[in-house]
C-alpha cells in the first residue's frame, strides 16, 4: 500500500463532495488548517478528496487520498479502476455502536414479543405470550472485523453466545466467545450478517447457507448483495429461517411494489442500522491524517484489491 509523500500531503489542496455537509465541512477546516474547496479539482492537485463517490475528474495522477464518508467502499471501487498510487481510506466512527444497538433491538423485541404484541394491539386482542430469554442462547456473527466485532461485543455482554465465523482458523476476535470455520455448523438462535461486499461474499448467503439455519432469525447489517433473496424467500416459507431482518438490499430503495416487501416474516428498514454523522466523518479523517503524517498505514485504509 503506497503512503502520500509528506512533502505532497503537506502542501495537498482539500477537495470535499455534497455529501459532506457545511458543519462536516467547516469542522474539517479547523482540524486540518485549510480550506475545503468545492466543486472539483480546477487549478491543479495535489489534492485530498473526502467525499463519497470518486468524480471522473479526480481519477488523474494528482489525487494522493480520498477518505470515503462511508464504511463500505464496494459502490466507490466497483465504479471503475481505483487510480494508482491514491490511498483510499474510509469513515468507521460509531457506526459499530449504532448498528450493535440496531441488532439488539431487534433481538431484544423478538424475545418479548414486540411484533406480535402490536399485531395483537391492531386487532384490540388480549393474549398473553411468554417472554424468552436471550442470554444463554447463541448469536453467530458472519464478518469479524470492526462492526461484527461490535454487535457481538453488546450481544455477548447480555449473556448471548458468540461465535465469530472465520475463513481459516485465528484466535478468538474481540468481542466473541469463539469461532467457526468456514461452513462448521454452530446451533444459533440468531444470524447476523455483517460481511462487506466483495467477489467472495457476493451471493454468499445462498440456498444452502440457509437451509443449515435451523429456523434462526437473520439479521443483514452488511451489504445486501450478499443475500440471495430468492433463496431467503424459499427458506422462510420452509421454515430454516423463522424471521429475517433486513437494513440493506441488494437493489435500494426498494420500490412499493418490490417483492422484498412481500417476504413473509420479514422486516426491512431503510439502510439506516448506521448513519454516518458528522462527527464520524471528521474523527476518522483526522486520525488517517495523524496516522500519515507519522508515516504510519492508517487504521481505516482499504486494500483496493480486496476491497476493505
Amino acid at each position: 500500500m503506497t503512503l502520500p509523500p509528506p512533502g505532497l500531503l503537506a502542501r495537498a489542496r482539500l477537495l470535499a463532495g455534497p455529501e459532506v455537509g457545511d458543519a462536516a465541512a467547516e469542522a474539517l477546516e479547523r482540524t486540518t488548517g485549510r480550506t475545503v474547496e468545492r466543486g472539483g479539482p480546477a487549478g491543479g492537485g495535489p489534492y485530498v478528496y473526502v467525499g463519497a463517490a470518486l468524480p471522473d475528474a479526480l481519477r488523474g495522477d494528482g489525487l494522493l487520498w480520498f477518505h470515503s464518508v462511508n464504511a463500505g467502499t464496494d459502490a466507490l471501487l466497483g465504479a471503475g479502476p481505483w487510480p494508482g498510487g491514491a490511498l483510499l481510506t474510509r469513515t468507521v466512527g460509531r457506526m459499530g455502536e449504532r448498528i450493535a444497538q440496531y441488532v439488539l433491538g431487534w433481538v431484544l423485541a423478538e424475545c418479548q414479543s414486540v411484533p406480535e404484541f402490536a399485531a395483537q394491539h391492531a386487532r384490540a386482542e388480549w393474549r398473553r405470550i411468554p417472554s424468552e430469554l436471550a442470554a444463554g442462547q447463541t448469536a453467530v456473527v458472519h464478518g469479524t472485523g470492526r462492526i461484527g466485532s461490535a454487535v457481538a461485543g453488546l450481544l455477548r455482554s447480555c449473556g448471548i453466545r458468540t461465535v465469530g465465523v472465520v475463513r481459516t482458523p485465528r484466535p478468538v476476535p474481540p468481542g466473541f466467545d469463539a469461532v467457526a470455520v468456514g461452513d462448521e455448523p454452530v446451533a444459533a438462535r440468531w444470524v447476523v450478517a455483517a460481511l462487506p461486499l466483495t467477489d467472495a461474499t457476493a451471493g454468499y448467503f445462498g440456498a444452502a447457507r440457509f437451509a443449515a439455519m435451523g429456523g434462526a432469525t437473520f439479521l443483514n447489517v452488511g451489504r445486501g448483495a450478499t443475500v440471495d433473496l430468492v433463496a431467503l424467500e424459499a427458506a422462510l416459507h420452509a421454515g430454516s429461517v423463522g424471521r429475517a431482518v433486513l437494513d440493506v438490499l441488494p437493489d435500494e430503495p426498494a420500490a412499493p411494489g418490490d417483492a422484498c416487501w412481500r417476504l413473509p416474516r420479514t422486516v426491512i428498514t431503510s439502510h439506516s442500522a448506521g448513519i454516518t454523522a458528522d462527527d464520524d466523518i471528521v474523527t476518522d479523517f483526522a486520525a488517517c491524517l495523524r496516522e500519515l503524517t507519522a508515516g504510519r498505514v492508517p487504521a481505516l485504509a482499504v486494500d483496493t484489491t480486496r476491497g476493505y
